[in-house]
């Protein structure tokens, strides 16, 4: 823990943002060192100017591999193109509209020149499409989206993002594609690659601008009931730490006349306004009680100015709830309690079957909650593109992950976005107040005394390469353990529940705890998550025996 964590950022804490774009377009990345390629992980292509990891090369390399990609896939229609607020979502934009004119592609810009959030894109995509009621992801015609954004990462780094038709994150299939054919162009061709400078491009008649927030306004009350709110007078604070939903947030105050302060609407690409994260580093993380001590301070003692608040990341598909009773709340509680809410009659649109979609690292109180209501939980790896097909098809109303992530479907049961949704699931926090007259952390008080409380927490252990890679191909015959913490352990699995997809790593679970193993994909060590419904000392216990049981089958 770094000693000034939760701590206002201080001069020699801020990224030199002149030194960092002038570094995306001065260094070229060298395609025979790995840490310089292209490499999509589960959220696209992230890394930094500084470290040849995000560079015009790279952003001319990927955008050329999308466009190839697209059309052999025959997806002829517009692509929509957001950034958020990181320094490098600027030049990385202006980049892939250079190279997306000349190849006379239709694209669509932000009409205000600003930020838009991921789930603005994925709804864009999707309205385009046909969303709600005559979607197709097939065909002629058909819109995808590419988002720029490192997500909730520091200054310094920059992403990019490719969602296919569908609306939500390409699969592995596309990724690997786009990401092989873009290192092939990054190691010998990326400056014979078509572009027109950007003044020039804009004014080509296949770049147009669109009116991502209007959409996103026009749409709103079909997901969150905005009239209870407003009727209830909710008293709302809206942080958007700096990030995309900086406009959103104001202008859904005064659409739907909410009692909405945004507590915050400064945009600064150093974040110099942030508190540091536990690592010392600015990070706009809105699940972390670090970075969001700002909001959390606001909202402590007797008489909080809000009866709720709420932040978001850098490109808001992410959420954090802060309650004057509860304080900021776990992301697995509030995704039980929302979970609780919208299948506890909240919904009455959505299809009687409709099931729970979590993360096999997400909190098993939420299979607590699944069983209560008598409806299906269907658990998927990590990765928000796994609750793609059933968001679509209205399989699954809700998903969610435990890193703040989640979205659900409209009130009418039909798809809102295939991508995650910080907005709506803070009005939602808004919704539950307004509706039942409690907050999010009342109600997940109340699933406690009923289903059991719960202590859950992620650690790393170090690993090689070589143990990691091994980690990543386990069977469940390779472990030959039968006890975990006290506890027989009832499952070991390396395919999740839900869909029989490969995890990349170990589940073993028992009556009353759980652990997951997955391999970091850029540092050389393992990730465990663990939950314990017994006690903190149990927890403790399931994640030092964790480590035994992964040896104990690298070992076998």
């Amino acid at each position: 823990m770094h000693d000034r964590a939760g701590t206002r950022a201080l001069p020699e804490d801020l990224t030199d943002i002149d030194a960092l774009l002038g570094a995306y377009y001065d260094v070229v990345p060298d395609a025979a060192v790995a840490s310089q390629r292209v490499a999509f992980g589960t959220s696209g292509h992230r890394g930094s100017s500084f470290d040849s990891a995000f560079n015009e090369a790279h952003i001319v390399s990927i955008t050329a591999a999308i466009v190839e990609y697209r059309r052999s896939q025959g997806t002829d229609g517009p692509v929509f193109v957001g950034k958020d607020t990181h320094a490098l979502s600027g030049p990385a934009q202006e980049t892939a509209v250079e190279v997306l004119a000349a190849a006379e592609v239709e694209v669509r810009i932000d009409a205000r020149d600003g930020f838009t959030p991921t789930p603005a894109v994925s709804l864009a995509i999707l309205v385009a499409n046909g969303a709600p009621g005559a979607l197709r992801t097939s065909g002629s015609g058909l819109a995808d989206g590419i988002v720029i954004t490192p997500s909730h990462n520091p200054p310094r780094d920059g992403g990019f993002k490719y969602n296919p038709p569908h609306g939500g994150p390409a699969d592995t299939d596309a990724t690997g594609w786009i990401a092989a054919r873009a290192n092939e162009l990054l190691a010998g061709g990326w400056r014979q690659v078509p572009r027109i400078p950007y003044a020039r491009a804009l004014t080509r008649e296949n770049v147009k601008t669109f009116d991502y927030l209007d959409l996103y306004l026009q749409e709103l009350p079909s997901v969150v009931d905005l009239e209870a709110i407003r009727t209830a007078g909710v008293r709302i604070g809206a942080d958007p730490l700096g990030g995309a939903a900086v406009d959103y947030w104001g202008a859904i105050g005064e659409e739907f006349r909410l009692n909405l302060t945004v507590v915050n609407p400064k945009v600064d690409p150093a974040w110099s306004f942030m508190t540091l994260d536990w690592d010392g580093k600015i990070r706009m993380d809105c699940s972390s009680p670090y970075a969001m001590a700002s909001l959390r301070e606001l909202m402590a003692g007797g008489s909080a100015p809000y009866d709720i608040a709420h932040g978001n990341d850098a490109d808001s598909d992410r959420h954090g709830i802060v309650t004057p009773d509860g304080g900021l709340m776990n992301p697995n509680h509030y995704l039980a309690a929302a979970i609780s809410y919208l299948y506890s009659g909240g919904r009455p649109g959505w299809r009687s079957d409709a099931a729970i979609g979590k993360t096999l690292v997400s909190s098993s109180l939420i299979d607590r909650v699944g069983g209560e209501l008598g409806r299906r939980v269907i658990e998927v790896p990590v990765g928000f593109k796994w609750f793609v097909p059933g968001l679509l098809s209205g399989e699954v109303g809700f998903g969610g992950e435990e890193s703040a992530g989640a979205s659900f479907l409209r009130k009418d049961g039909t798809v809102w976005t295939t991508d995650k949704d910080g907005p709506i699931m803070c009005l939602l926090g808004s919704e539950i107040i307004a509706k039942t007259g409690r907050t999010p952390s009342q109600l997940h008080a109340s699933l406690v005394e009923r289903l059991g409380e719960s202590w859950y927490a992620r650690v790393d252990a170090a690993a090689t390469k070589d143990e990691k890679a091994a980690l990543g191909k386990l069977s469940p015959e390779q472990v030959p353990a039968t006890t975990l913490a006290g506890g027989a352990i009832t499952a070991k699995l390396t395919a999740a529940p839900g869909n029989g997809a490969a995890i990349g790593g170990l589940k073993v679970v028992t009556e009353d705890a759980w652990f997951a193993a997955r391999p970091s994909g850029t540092e050389d060590v393992y990730k465990i998550y663990a939950e314990s419904f017994v006690s903190p000392a149990h927890l403790a216990e399931v994640q030092a025996e964790a480590k035994d049981v992964v040896s104990e089958a690298l070992g076998a």
